[in-house]
């Protein structure tokens, strides 16, 4: 007792931290005898002593809270009012009597308050006030706040009341029809479509929005009988709500006679001007199909900004892939219009037609560079081999090397090697690097005697590039056959063949013993990369000889090899590393040193949680944070 004086000693003073500390301490404790003391502190134009107070009354709660902070909602003071709302939303279901009182007052604006404090209590006993409010109260913005509570609430309860609410005032209607979309009950459907006959086109329009979004199947045929009565805007509203309800795939499932009903009405509900309308049309559309229905949602999709509606746009693509193909998409590919053409290639790559594939072919050599480079890659991959001939032609026309790239992409993959070998193999020497990749590529997939014979002069060739590219392309053709050449490749003059051979030798695991031995001998290579090629094949292929290998690398003079090194390391679960791993954490390459932590904290043990531990005042904050990380996964027993 003597604490709660105490308190309520704290809150009557003229001391601004008192009176907070005693606050903190009412709200603590609980005391109700401080209500009235704190609710008077609310009024504080001290903005600490005011928080401090609200808090306290929200942790005491309770009728008194409720009783106390009533006659506050009659302040003149904005922010008390605010406060007091704020407060009684949160307590006001303990004294829900008290808050029905208000309902009754004189005053229409604690009507209001009180309506929408009602709405934050999460009771159904709120339901039946409220309902007497929405259905009786003279002012209409009780009333408007009455449906807007009751669809807070959202209990079914509240149905029957709202349905004869949308005989109200059209600004009620509003928060009505609102709170029937959060309430979703069934007989709420035939209310709010017989409130069509007496609503304005707004209010009309925001009902049949509402159905579509309810979802419910019973309102199909409700809306459906008003479709030829209505106006143009509020009759695709209708269209819409219909397809938001039926879904895409239901829509087939209509009778005839309503599906062509519908489809007329989609056509022309395409061209109203919300955007939500038109796309709900194209996906109604999209499951109804048909010519009509190609050509409306390409003459849509040519309206859009490709940049700024792009996502739109691909939405639209979708849809007339979902039809078919069918002459509007022949007629977008043959106009000269470059966003219709770009559409029809994406159409035709989400449902590859022959047709379709056909027209690319016989409009490719009308159109632009741009349009060349976005229809090739597609003939690409569909074409057949009866295709080739085209595809030689490229080769044969053409200098863009986007264009030829993917030209030889398919003559690798589908071409007849005795007619387009010598062929493809020309461009072996072009004069633009990917080209010449996309040539030794598609020359490798060929296997044709004609180009491996080319292949194989081309490794004894006196230029290095064309050693290397005969070197690759044996290697990956059949590396046991020309094995020979690809070991004299590993004494090449050039790092980059010597490397190439590595990896050619290196494919396959495990590795024989033979060319195990072959490859290590490269083990002090002048060059890094080879060095590089080394490590990572020894260690992909998990062989015992990994081991020294790896460690050796620790000490090799590229840092990168020695990243590569600590890495497999620690992979390995390498322990007998762990000293040399220490001594690396006084390396100079910072990148050195965190790798070498983290692959300690991976190994873990006595050594290397110490000398991790020696790193958590380091200078760095990376190396710092990351013996942190290293030390952690130690402790929790993540490390080996």
């Amino acid at each position: 007792m003597c604490e709660g004086v105490s308190i309520l000693s704290s809150l009557q003073s003229e001391n601004p931290d008192e009176i907070r500390e005693g606050a903190y301490l009412a709200g603590k404790e609980k005391i109700k005898e401080a209500v009235p003391l704190l609710v008077g502190h609310l009024q504080s134009t001290d903005i600490g002593v005011q928080e401090a107070a609200e808090r306290a009354l929200r942790k005491i709660g309770g009728p008194a809270v409720v009783h106390g902070i009533i006659p506050l909602l009659r302040s003149d003071d904005a922010p008390v009012r605010n406060i007091s709302m704020d407060l009684l939303r949160e307590v006001g279901v303990t004294d829900m009597e008290a808050l029905y009182a208000l309902l009754h007052d004189n005053d229409p604006d604690i009507r209001i308050f009180a309506s929408d404090i009602l709405g934050s209590t999460g009771s159904v006993l709120a339901v039946e006030p409220l309902c007497q409010a929405l259905l009786k109260d003279p002012e209409v913005n009780v009333r408007y706040q009455a449906a807007v509570s009751l669809g807070n609430l959202a209990f079914p309860e509240a149905a029957g009341s709202l349905n004869k609410a949308l005989e109200d005032d059209e600004w009620v209607r509003f928060s009505v029809i609102e709170a029937l979309i959060k309430i979703r009950d069934e007989s709420s459907v035939g209310a709010l479509v017989k409130a069509l006959d007496h609503s304005s086109d707004l209010v009309a329009s925001i009902i049949v929005d509402a159905l579509g979004e309810m979802g419910n199947i019973k309102a199909v045929p409700l809306l459906a009988r008003r479709l030829d009565a209505a106006a143009g805007p509020l009759r695709n509203k209708i269209v819409t709500a219909v397809i938001k309800i039926l879904g895409s795939q239901s829509l087939s499932l209509l009778g005839a006679k309503e599906q062509e009903k519908l489809y007329e009405y989609m056509l022309s509900a395409i061209n109203d001007e919300e955007i939500e309308v038109q796309d709900a049309i194209v996906r109604g559309l999209a499951a109804l199909k048909g010519e009509r229905a190609t050509e409306a949602i390409l003459r849509l999709a040519l309206s859009l900004n490709p940049d700024t509606d792009h996502e739109r746009l691909l939405m639209m693509v979708d849809a007339l892939a979902a039809i078919g193909y069918n002459q509007e998409v022949e007629k977008a590919i043959r106009s000269h219009n470059e966003l219709a053409l770009q559409i029809g290639v994406e159409v035709l790559s989400r449902m590859p037609a022959r047709e379709g594939i056909d027209v690319l072919k016989s409009v490719f050599w009308d159109v632009s560079r741009d349009m060349q480079r976005a229809i090739i890659p597609f003939l690409a991959t569909q074409c057949s081999p009866d295709d080739q001939d085209f595809f030689l032609d490229v080769l044969e026309k053409e200098s863009d090397g986007s264009v030829i790239k993917s030209a030889l992409l398919f003559l690798g993959r589908r071409g007849d090697a005795r007619e387009v070998g010598e062929k493809v193999a020309v461009f072996l020497d072009h004069s633009y690097p990917d080209v010449r990749e996309a040539a030794l590529d598609a020359s490798i997939a060929l296997h044709d005697p004609v180009i491996t014979a080319h292949f194989l002069s081309l490794a004894e060739s006196e230029d290095p590039e064309k050693r290397l590219m005969g070197v690759f392309a044996l290697g990956s053709i059949d590396v046991n056959a020309y094995e020979h050449i690809i070991r004299k490749a590993l004494h090449d003059p050039e790092p980059d063949v010597r490397k190439t051979a590595v990896e050619a030798l290196g494919r396959g695991c495990p590795l024989s013993s033979d060319r195990l031995q072959c490859i290590k001998e490269l083990e002090d290579d002048p060059s890094s990369d080879v060095r590089l090629t080394i490590i990572t094949i020894i260690s992909e292929c998990n062989n015992s000889e990994a081991g020294p290998v790896l460690l050796k690398g620790l000490k090799d003079s590229d840092p990168w090899v020695r990243v590569r090194c600590i890495e497999n390391i620690g992979k390995r679960g390498m322990s007998e590393a762990v000293p040399r791993l220490v001594e690396l954490l006084a390396d100079a390459n910072e990148l050195i040193v965190i790798k070498a932590v983290e692959a300690l904290g991976v190994l873990g043990g006595e050594e290397a949680f110490r000398s991790l531990f020696s790193l958590m005042d380091h200078e760095n904050y990376d190396i710092q944070r990351a013996a942190e990380e290293a030390i952690e996964k130690i402790r929790l027993g993540e490390g080996s």
